[in-house]
């Protein structure tokens, strides 16, 4: 289950999120193709997003198994770090009785100050996270990007420094695919 910020049908997250773990190919995620194994789930905005993560990954925990809850979120100006965002999520979290061992089964993704910004580093090798990245609206570009960070998470292809928050994002993700190997 991936949840992101977005409407659905104007978000260009599913795109990516998609095109991301489909090439990446974690081995706990099914090995037959479709669209059912991943699930992107519009949220609107990020109070939204927030509200609603306690229940998905009280779902997520009673399908047991190999049921993973991904949450992808923007951080914004009033954030000053990822880490901020998260204790948000956490306080929703504890709020609605999640414990933090639950807590930290959670994949966060947040980008800085967009996933343009992403995009745009991932497409042209460079980006200003203080400034929003160009906003875009065919797949295209969107799909070539997850394409090259998949290629970057599986050894396959080196380039430039990532900017920071995707960096903390790739520590949650590797942090994921150590737990899956246990």
């Amino acid at each position: 289950m991936c949840l992101h910020e977005g409407k659905k049908g104007r978000s260009i997250d599913p795109i990516f999120i998609r095109t991301l773990l489909k090439t990446i190919r974690p081995p706990w995620i099914r090995p037959w193709d479709g669209n059912n194994i991943i699930r992107p789930q519009d949220c609107g905005g990020r109070a939204e997003l927030i509200a609603r993560m306690p229940a998905e990954l009280k779902g997520c925990l009673e399908m047991g198994g190999d049921t993973t809850l991904m949450v992808w979120a923007d951080l914004d100006d009033d954030m000053e770090n990822c880490e901020m965002l998260k204790a948000k999520f956490q306080e929703a979290a504890r709020a609605n009785g999640i414990t933090d061992e639950q807590f930290n089964q959670v994949v966060f993704v947040f980008a800085k100050d967009r996933l343009e910004n992403w995009i745009e580093f991932l497409n042209t090798g460079a980006t200003d996270e203080s400034r929003e990245g160009p906003r875009l609206k065919d797949g295209r570009p969107v799909a070539d990007a997850a394409r090259r960070l998949a290629q970057r998470c599986l050894g396959q292809q080196v380039g430039p420094a990532i900017p920071p928050s995707l960096d903390w994002s790739c520590q949650n993700w590797r942090s994921l695919v150590a737990r899956m190997r246990r």
